[in-house]
C-alpha cells in the first residue's frame, strides 16, 4: 500500500468507520474523533495484530520501552499507533503501562535479561530486544537501573547521546542465524524490513517499518541503471515485498523466506528469486545512507 492525499496510508495513520486521530480531522470520514491517551509498552514485545483478536495477522511488534497513543480499548485490547515509526494496530491491554517518560538509553546487546534486583541469579522478567529504549536513573554494581525500578545488565545498554553504532552494516552481521519471522522485529525473530530498521536504531537513524515505505524515505535516492551502477558497503536494495542490505558491490545480508534466516547471500541470486517470484519485477529501487566507503 502507499499513502496519498486521498486515501492516507491505514498502518500509518489511526482511523476506521467509527473512530479516528484528531489530527485526521478532514482528511478521512469517521463517526467521532479522539487525541487518545499516551501509555508505554510494558512487555518484553508486544504483537501488533490487524484485529483485535490472538489469532488475527501479526503486522509487526511493539518493543519494551515504546511510547504510544492509544485510541480505543475494550474487551482486553487496544487500537494504538506507535510512536516511533508510527504504525497502527491492536496489542493486548495487558502489554500497556502508563505514559513512558523520555528514554536515555537503548539496548546495545542483541538481547539481555530484565531482571527484578540487580542480581544474575535474580528470576528474569522478560528478556528485551535490541534497540528497545530504556529510561535509565542510576547504576547499582554492574546493572543499569530502570525508571520502573528493574534492572538491565549495564553493559547490555547505551547512551543514546555517545553510544549509537553508527555502522549498522556491523550490527546486521550480529543478526546471522536468526530466524526468519514475518511480522517480527527483534532478534529473537524479524523480517526483512525490520532489521533494516533495528540496525538504523541502533545508529541513531529512526526509520519507518515496512519495505514499501523505507524505500521512499530511507536516506537518498541512487539513480541507478540495472549493471551499470555500482553499489557500495551500507546502500539499502528495495524489491517487490523485499529489502538487503549491501555488504559490498557483490553480497547482500537480509532477513529472508529462503533460508528463513538471516543470511548472506550474493545479489544476484536474490534478485532472481525475486524476479521469478514477483513476475518479472526486480529492483525496484535503491537507498544510500551511508555517504562513504
Amino acid at each position: 500500500m502507499t499513502e496519498s492525499d486521498d486515501k492516507p496510508d491505514p498502518f500509518l495513520n489511526a482511523y476506521r468507520p467509527d473512530l479516528a486521530a484528531a489530527e485526521l480531522s478532514g482528511r478521512v470520514s469517521a463517526a467521532r474523533f479522539t487525541e487518545g491517551r499516551p501509555a508505554g509498552i510494558i512487555s518484553s514485545l508486544a504483537d501488533l495484530r490487524r484485529e483485535p483478536q490472538a489469532a488475527a495477522r501479526l503486522d509487526t511488534q511493539l518493543l519494551f520501552g515504546e511510547a504510544v497513543t492509544v485510541y480505543d480499548e475494550r474487551d482486553g485490547w487496544a487500537w494504538v499507533q506507535n510512536e516511533t515509526d508510527r504504525y497502527v494496530g491492536y496489542v493486548e491491554s495487558a502489554t500497556l503501562g502508563g505514559t513512558p517518560k523520555p528514554p536515555t538509553h537503548q539496548v546495545s546487546a542483541l538481547r539481555s535479561y530484565l531482571f527484578p534486583e540487580p542480581d544474575l541469579k535474580a528470576p528474569p522478567l522478560g528478556c528485551l530486544s535490541i534497540a528497545s529504549p530504556l529510561r535509565v536513573v542510576g547504576e547499582e554494581g554492574d546493572y543499569a537501573a530502570l525508571g520502573d525500578g528493574r534492572f538491565v545488565y549495564r553493559k547490555h545498554t547505551a547512551s543514546l547521546l555517545e553510544g549509537i553504532e553508527r555502522d549498522y552494516v556491523a550490527t546486521a552481521l550480529r543478526f546471522l542465524g536468526t530466524p526468519y519471522y514475518w511480522g517480527g522485529r527483534s532478534s529473537i525473530g524479524l523480517d526483512c524490513a525490520a532489521l533494516i530498521q533495528l540496525c538504523l536504531a541502533r545508529a541513531g537513524m529512526p526509520v519507518l517499518r515496512d519495505s514499501y515505505m523505507q524505500g521512499n524515505s530511507v536516506g537518498r535516492a541512487v539513480d541507478w541503471q540495472p549493471g551499470e551502477t555500482k553499489l557500495q558497503r551500507g546502500d539499502l536494495v528495495y524489491f517487490p515485498g523485499h529489502c538487503v542490505i549491501m555488504l559490498d558491490d557483490r553480497e547482500v545480508v537480509h532477513a529472508n523466506a529462503f533460508t528463513m534466516s538471516v543470511a548472506i547471500e550474493t545479489l544476484e541470486a536474490v534478485e532472481q528469486r525475486v524476479i521469478a517470484e514477483s513476475g518479472g519485477t526486480g529492483i525496484t529501487g535503491i537507498r544510500r545512507v551511508l555517504s562513504g566507503s
